[in-house]
């Protein structure tokens, strides 16, 4: 017993006196981000090659389309903030790039594994994860000949900020939504979950070979609770939770996500020089659309443009109905597969705007049925900045320490 008695009192001083290891480490003061993912990160990459997300996207911060399928700004906007860096230019967009301080690769509708469909097919971005890689190492190649040749020294990373940058994946969740399209069995799904994560890892690995080393990776929401898929896939009612979520779904989103950390462990044996922060946004989301009412912390911009911004708070804001798409058209959820976001039609002669933006977006959890609101995707950033749903427990700022 006096053993035991020491033993606690021992490990109650270490935890009390010996310093916390993300403050005895250094601040990374990352100086370019560089971005792999779909469209929950995609600052432009499908508008450019595709045709831009119409109005009202972009309506609450950019006053304007912003290539994001969002109201506002995304966790890249958010990430990119914290560092005091220029949000990230799409690699696909031509007008008005600046890739100084990083490149974003993810554009909507990507998957890791690619997929064997056409975009008007099934929605799906051509720019799969693994053309993303091409990309990456296209760019840091061609990049620094141009710099070299004294061209567009401005507006290209310097050579050392891709050994220095911090890289972001969030990536995945079209991969399960795929196998459903093509009415496969969730256990059908499941099995080729490690098949996905395979091509992740291999990327992941071709990013460390030249250069990267911290990598910020998040793993996949709850798809389940995610309109689109429950007005998609006709959910019955025995596989909806005490939430309103569809179980099958976010039962395969966790099956992925327990992979992806199995992978992660095994890349940081493999990737001794590189730090891998796990970041689980599963865990935030589904407590943002399970909770909904009962959270929700949204804020009032003034500005002159994105980049001159004065803020004040506006107080605490209930969300509302996590379900119902603050843009849409009609349904239980105010969500139409045909009828999307800023959809329009001529009707004698006159265009008229079939899914137009709610009246407060700042209230609403869903965007468009798919996608979050910038008030939501902001609460969803303040819960992971910290490193509070990280492993390792590492804030933002201090992702580039190992350990």
């Amino acid at each position: 017993m006096e053993f035991k008695h020491f033993t606690l009192q021992a490990l109650i001083f270490l935890v009390i006196f010996l310093p916390n290891p993300t403050f005895s480490s250094k601040s990374c003061n990352f100086p370019a981000i560089f971005n792999f993912g779909d469209s929950n990160s995609d600052t432009g990459g499908l508008s450019a090659a595709f045709g831009q997300a119409p109005p009202p996207n972009g309506e609450s911060f950019f006053h304007a389309p912003a290539g994001r399928f969002s109201d506002g700004r995304l966790l890249t906007d958010f990430i990119a903030e914290r560092f005091g860096l220029p949000y990230l230019s799409a690699f696909l967009d031509s007008i008005g790039s600046n890739f100084s301080h990083g490149a974003n690769f993810a554009t909507a509708g990507s998957t890791i594994r690619p997929q064997n469909t056409t975009i008007s097919q099934s929605g799906y971005s051509p720019i799969s994860l693994d053309v993303q890689a091409i990309q990456f190492s296209d760019f840091l190649r061609r990049s620094q000949i141009i710099r070299k040749q004294g061209f567009f020294q401005k507006l290209l990373p310097e050579e050392d900020y891709f050994s220095r940058g911090l890289y972001t994946f969030d990536i995945g969740q079209n991969d399960l939504t795929a196998g459903y399209k093509l009415n496969m069995t969730t256990e059908q799904v499941k099995a080729y979950v490690p098949d996905v994560l395979a091509q992740f890892s291999n990327v992941i690995k071709q990013v460390y070979i030249k250069g990267g080393r911290s990598f910020w990776i998040h793993n996949t929401g709850p798809v389940g609770c995610l309109p689109y898929v429950m007005d998609r896939f006709l959910v019955t009612a025995a596989q909806i939770d005490k939430y309103g979520c569809a179980t099958p779904f976010n039962e395969v989103a966790k099956y992925f996500n327990l992979r992806l950390k199995d992978i992660v462990l095994q890349l940081r044996k493999e990737l001794p020089l590189a730090a891998i922060t796990y970041v689980d946004l599963y865990s935030v989301k589904y407590s943002l659309i399970t909770q909904a009412k009962k959270l929700g912390k949204c804020f009032l911009f003034f500005r002159e443009g994105p980049f001159l911004e004065l803020t004040r708070e506006k107080g605490l804001i209930r969300f509302e109905n996590p379900f119902l798409a603050c843009c849409g058209h009609g349904g239980k959820y105010n969500y139409n597969r045909f009828i999307k976001c800023g959809s329009k039609k001529v009707i004698n002669g006159t265009e008229i705007v079939l899914a137009k933006s709610c009246r407060d977006p700042s209230v609403r959890v869903s965007w468009d049925g798919t996608h979050f609101t910038e008030a939501a995707s902001r609460w969803i950033f303040d819960q992971i900045v910290n490193g509070s749903f990280s492993d390792p427990p590492v804030s933002l700022e201090f992702a580039c320490n190992r350990g």
